[in-house]
């Protein structure tokens, strides 16, 4: 039998996976060293003490525990966690023999080969063979699984102790023995992890017993490892026995490493909880502020699509203010609103699908899609409300004009009729003389022409009526009574004219003497005067225009008119030569007139009266004409002002959403250059602004002097405004689209080079430059980049050149499966758009080249706070994480329900999966 001696090579022989390997033997004296063979006991004994307490059993002396191989047996289950074969309750030689070789198995199926030892060594209490085995196990169990930096064993947990170690003073750990007689590494690997414990800067290097004592008493009081040396034997010894310091140093590696697992599982937790809390914190956000621009859009909406008029021009130029006022003070802030809305939607959509969270899917009716929906229809209402607004104060614009006319006709025309009446119904002619009779006849001849003269004024004064009723003037029912009252009374005087002219015509055979020349005075003085009266009228008339043009047209009327004043004036000297015809007769034959011509009431002084005003009336004619030339000529000059603006600022806007366009698909630069670029644009566009309040208040002018058509521009001021707030979005939403692809390549550890690579490719199949890809440019661009999802099995192929690339579709025949197509299109483009952003095709690549946290990488986590238990309690949460992030966790968890569970039992695992979302169950 080979001497026992050989194991102590396995120390070494570990790190290369093989327990057997021969080495060169230690010096036999020196193995058996009673100061080394008593450390050994001591250590060895501690070290299983620590385990078969947890079976409820410990041994006294070493080499005679374990000789009937029991607690042999019992030692390895726990320390393996495994069950051993059923071992044998007989006290005799053979059955103890036979429970040693079944532990002696056991260790050998662990892939170590036992050389030297037997079990009738260990039943027959052979110490070294004892402590041999017992060094195997402690081996095999305690420090094999040592790994620092690819080195194990020995190797590793001496490099674990160095770097440990390294910012402590008088401590340099090289070996085993000699570096650890001080104490101070104990004490430096203690405080190294819990600073609390120990006073470092104390303890002194002369002092070796008080510094090992402080160690193992600290140990073995707060870390729960057994003293497994005392002081004496190690400082008394000239060199202390390797393997009871490797032994005593693997206990404080796994004390320490276990809390270093569970701090790790703890940071990955709250990181998740951090994350999924900020997420909510977010969603709220985003819930808050759609309502409330909901809201707002909802009450607003009404009021835009009030259609009630109002009854005077003061009253709907005050709504045409109060419009103004809301689309310069209270729609802009708005319209930020809804721009932020979207960009916090979308920065929660990336950080969800960066964090491989299920996507946010707002309140019922408050997806970014509602409220666009929301949106449009309130512009609808905003622009049928402001066409309203416009033809409303025409309608009334036209009304005012039209109720002034018809007051001025009705007032001449009651003035003409005054007195008719009365006139009609005198009975004169009873007895009157023959002339007189032929002369009343003449006259009521008269009167009669100038009565059919007067008809066309009725017919106006009813025409107009009729028009204020047919454009619902508020005042309609007095209209319509006065019109009433003129029809009426016009009525009567027919009737009353055609009654006395047939007195008189009875009465005309007893009177036949006729004044021809009264009569003829009558005759051409009644429509000259007329004439007058119409040319009066028409001198005085209103008139509106909104060109120049237009009033230009009625100052061509005006001088045509004009023109005819020189044939005018002959005719009332001809008119005038016959009154003076008739006073020369009389004088000349001595005749007595009345001084009334009795065929007409016209004068040669009301004629002439009547001439000079209409003498004074041409030349203020001529004023007003001129003035409103004048405002014409100043509208015009506001339109032209106006139209070189807006023909400025409306290509600008049109070249500015160009080129942000052609910098969200080019590729110059690095994300953050794109980013600075952008938010160069972006300062740019915020500085134009004055430029478009400059326009708005040009329009504003233009509105004010009532200006409604503009033929030097196409653009309008909606178009302009429109134009800005896109434009305003636009920049805002391309600078946003870059900070998440920023946030995808830091979050993915995306290189520079791969987001080049995707954009070229992206840019390649966007042939018509939107932004977005179809199915088939989509499925193009995934082939160029080598993603093969033929016959339905996604791989990834990497990159080839185009040469390569064709050579192969040719050869195999290459296509795209379609379910598998379908499935990433349902990835890439989940409302079924058939559209493929940048961001979404980002957000695709990124997921099949990294890698992120899961559910079940968050569920092991737990379990090893857990303690490996199926549940966990909220002490447990408490004491390993955070308050605010412990407390959420208990908050969510539901109570565990499994066979094993006990009072206060929280189920992490239905937590972990809720995190990611049923996908990942």
């Amino acid at each position: 039998m080979v001497d026992y001696h050989e194991t102590n090579s396995q120390l070494q022989q570990l790190n290369h996976g093989d327990y057997m390997q021969p080495e060169e033997d230690w010096d036999r004296d020196l193995l058996l060293d009673p100061a080394w063979e008593r450390q050994q006991r001591k250590t060895f004994t501690a070290w299983c003490n620590s385990h078969l307490r947890k079976a409820g059993t410990q041994i006294e002396v070493i080499e005679e525990d374990f000789r009937d191989g029991l607690k042999l047996m019992l030692l390895l289950e726990v320390i393996s966690g495994e069950r051993l074969p059923k071992p044998e309750r007989g006290k005799m030689r053979v059955h103890k023999i036979n429970n040693v070789n079944k532990a002696l198995d056991f260790i050998a199926s662990k892939g170590v080969k036992l050389v030297s030892i037997g079990a009738e060594e260990i039943v027959d209490g052979n110490v070294k063979m004892t402590l041999g085995m017992i060094w195997t196990i402690i081996l095999r169990f305690a420090i094999q699984d040592i790994s620092v930096e690819e080195t194990s064993a020995k190797e590793g947990l001496l490099l674990w102790c160095q770097r440990k170690t390294a910012p402590y003073k008088n401590v340099n750990v090289q070996n085993f023995h000699i570096s650890w007689k001080d104490g101070l590494a104990f004490n430096a690997l203690i405080h190294r992890h819990r600073p609390e414990l120990i006073d470092y800067d104390k303890l002194r290097k002369d002092d070796p017993l008080t510094n090992l004592n402080n160690a193992f008493e600290v140990a073995e009081k707060y870390l729960d490892i057994p003293k497994m040396l005392d002081a004496e034997d190690i400082v008394n010894t000239a060199r202390p026995d390797e393997k009871a310091i490797m032994t005593y140093v693997s206990c404080f590696y796994h004390a320490f490493s276990g809390a270093q697992k569970a701090e790790t599982a703890a940071n990955r937790i709250c990181k998740v909880l951090a994350v999924n809390q900020e997420n909510e914190h977010l969603m709220e956000d985003y819930e808050k502020l759609a309502s409330d621009l909901l809201e707002w859009i909802r009450q607003t909406k009404p009021w835009l699509e009030n259609r009630e008029p109002e009854k005077t021009m003061q009253a709907m130029q005050q709504k045409l203010e109060d419009f103004r006022d809301y689309r310069r003070v209270h729609k802009p802030p708005k319209v930020q609103e809804k721009c932020q809305l979207e960009i916090n939607f979308n920065t929660l959509q990336t950080k969800l699908r960066l964090s491989n969270r299920p996507a946010f899917m707002p309140s019922e009716g408050k997806m970014v899609s509602d409220i666009n929906n929301a949106w449009q229809g309130l512009e609808q209402a905003e622009k049928g409300y402001e066409e309203w607004l416009l033809n409303e104060i025409r309608r009334l614009e036209r009304l005012d004009h039209l109720a002034e006319k018809f007051r001025q006709k009705a007032t001449i025309h009651e003035d003409w009729t005054k007195d008719k009446e009365a006139m009609l119904t005198q009975k004169d002619y009873e007895t009157a003389t023959l002339a007189d009779i032929k002369a009343l006849l003449k006259k009521h001849e008269a009167f009669e022409s100038d009565l059919a003269a007067h008809q066309d004024r009725v017919e106006q004064i009813a025409a107009i009526a009729q028009e204020l009723n047919d454009l619902d003037y508020y005042d309609s029912p007095n209209v319509n009574a006065r019109c009433q009252t003129i029809c009426d009374h016009w009525d009567t005087l027919g009737s009353l004219t055609q009654s006395r002219r047939d007195a008189l015509e009875r009465t005309e055979k007893l009177q036949e003497t006729i004044d021809q020349l009264y009569l003829e005075y009558a005759k051409r003085a009644a429509p000259f005067n007329n004439w007058m009266e119409g040319a009066m009228e028409d001198l005085q008339d209103m008139f509106i225009v909104h060109t120049t043009e237009e009033i230009q047209g009625l100052i061509a009327a005006h001088e045509q008119f004009k023109a005819t004043l020189p044939d005018a004036d002959k005719e009332r000297e001809a008119i005038l030569g016959i009154h003076n015809e008739m006073m020369k007769i009389a004088q000349s034959y001595d005749i007595k007139l009345s001084g009334v011509n009795p065929y007409t009431s016209i004068t040669s002084e009301s004629i002439n009266d009547k001439w000079d005003k209409v003498q004074q009336l041409v030349p203020a004619r001529d004023q007003a004409l001129q003035a409103e030339f004048n405002k014409q000529q100043s509208n015009e000059h506001l339109r032209e002002q106006f139209a070189s603006t807006a023909n400025i600022v409306g290509p600008w806007i049109q070249t500015k959403m160009q080129e942000i366009g052609r910098i969200s698909i080019e590729m110059h630069g690095t994300l953050e250059d794109q980013l600075n670029q952008l938010k160069q644009y972006e300062n740019s566009i915020i500085n134009y602004k004055p430029n478009i309040e400059k326009l708005e208040q040009d329009h504003q002018l233009i509105q004010e002097a009532l200006i409604f058509d503009n033929k030097h521009t196409n653009y309008t001021m909606e178009h302009i405004r429109v134009g800005w707030e896109q434009l305003l979005t636009t920049i805002a939403r391309t600078i946003n689209e870059v900070e998440n692809q920023i946030l995808t390549r830091d979050a993915k550890g995306i290189s520079q080079e791969q987001l080049n690579e995707f954009r070229s490719s992206f840019n390649h199949f966007d042939k018509d430059h939107t932004g977005k890809l179809g199915p088939e440019e989509f499925k193009a661009c995934l082939i160029s980049l080598g993603y093969d999802v033929g016959n339905d099995q996604q791989k990834r192929t990497g990159l080839m050149d185009a040469d390569d690339f064709r050579a192969l579709l040719i050869s195999t025949g290459y296509s795209l499966g379609e379910a598998e197509f379908a499935r990433i299109m349902s990835v890439v483009a989940p409302n079924n758009t058939e559209e493929v952003s940048f961001q979404a095709f980002i957000d695709f690549m990124s997921r099949e080249t990294t890698d992120t946290d899961t559910a079940e990488q968050v569920m092991a986590s737990f379990k090893i706070l857990a303690g490996d238990k199926s549940y966990i309690t909220a002490e447990e949460l408490r004491r390993e994480l955070p308050p605010d992030q412990a407390e959420y966790c208990i908050a969510r968890m539901a109570p565990y329900r499994g066979a094993d569970a006990v009072p206060g039992a929280l189920d992490y695992m239905s937590f972990s999966t809720a995190l990611y979302g049923e996908s990942d169950l």
